[in-house]
C-alpha cells in the first residue's frame, strides 16, 4: 500500500466547491461548557479532534483563512470548550477540546473527556469528525479511547495529519500508511487520509472540499 493509495483525492470541481464554501463568512458563535448550551443544529456540523498541542487551533485559522478566528497557544490543554464556528449561515466548524494532556488533572481530564463524550453520542446533526493526527508522532495510545467511542457510536471519522511540514516526503510517506493501516481496523473510520500543514497550506484545498462535499450536491 503507498502513501497516495490513502489520500484523499479530489477533482478540479470538488476542490472550487470547497474553496467557493470557504470564501463565504465564518465567525466564532459561541463555547459549550455541557450539552445544554448546544446551539441550535445547522445544515451540516463537521468536529475536529485531536490530542493536546495537535494544531486544532492553528488548522482552523489556515482553513478559513483567518489569523484568529480560533485561539492558539503553545501551552497544550487551552481548549477547554467545544467552540462552535458559523460558516455561511449553514455550517458549524466545532473545535473540540484536546485530550491527553499529561498536566491535567485527572478532575479536568474526566470533564473534557465528558464533555466530548456527551457531544459525540448526542449530535444528530455531526456529520463528520475529522481527527488530526501529528504527523510527527503518528496515532499514539491516547488516541486509542476516542476511535473506541467513535466506533460505538457510529459517528463517521477521518484522519488528518497535521504539521506535515515538520517533515521530510518519505517520512510523511511513511506516517501516512502506518496511520491509514491502523484505521482501516476501525469501522467508523473514514478510507482516506488528508495530509495537511497550516503554514504551508498543504492539504487545505483537499479538507475544504471533504467538508464542502459534506453538503450534498
Amino acid at each position: 500500500m503507498s502513501a497516495n493509495s490513502v489520500r484523499a483525492e479530489f477533482s478540479n470541481d470538488e476542490i472550487e466547491r470547497g474553496e467557493a464554501l470557504f470564501r463565504r463568512p465564518c465567525s466564532f458563535l459561541k463555547g459549550v461548557v455541557d450539552a445544554d448550551g448546544l446551539p441550535h443544529p445547522r445544515e451540516l456540523e463537521v468536529a475536529f479532534a485531536g490530542r493536546s498541542n495537535v494544531g486544532k487551533s492553528s488548522l482552523l485559522n489556515a482553513l478559513v483563512g483567518r489569523k484568529a478566528l480560533a485561539r492558539t497557544s503553545n501551552t497544550p490543554g487551552r481548549t477547554r470548550e467545544v467552540n462552535f464556528f458559523e460558516l455561511d449561515d449553514r455550517v458549524y466548524l466545532v473545535d473540540l477540546p484536546g485530550y491527553g494532556y499529561a498536566r491535567a488533572s485527572k478532575r479536568e481530564s474526566a470533564g473534557w473527556n465528558r464533555l466530548i463524550r456527551n457531544y459525540l453520542k448526542g449530535r444528530a446533526p455531526l456529520a463528520r469528525v475529522f481527527l488530526l493526527i501529528d504527523a510527527r508522532h503518528g496515532l499514539k495510545a491516547t488516541d486509542k479511547p476516542i476511535l473506541e467511542l467513535m466506533d460505538v457510536s457510529a459517528v463517521s471519522y477521518q484522519g488528518v495529519l497535521t504539521k506535515s511540514d515538520k517533515l521530510k516526503q518519505d517520512e510523511i510517506e511513511g506516517v501516512a500508511e502506518a496511520v491509514a493501516g491502523e484505521l482501516a481496523t476501525h469501522p467508523a473510520a473514514h478510507p482516506d487520509l488528508i495530509v495537511t500543514s497550516a503554514r504551508t497550506g498543504k492539504g487545505l484545498p483537499e479538507l475544504r472540499a471533504a467538508i464542502a462535499a459534506l453538503l450534498g450536491p
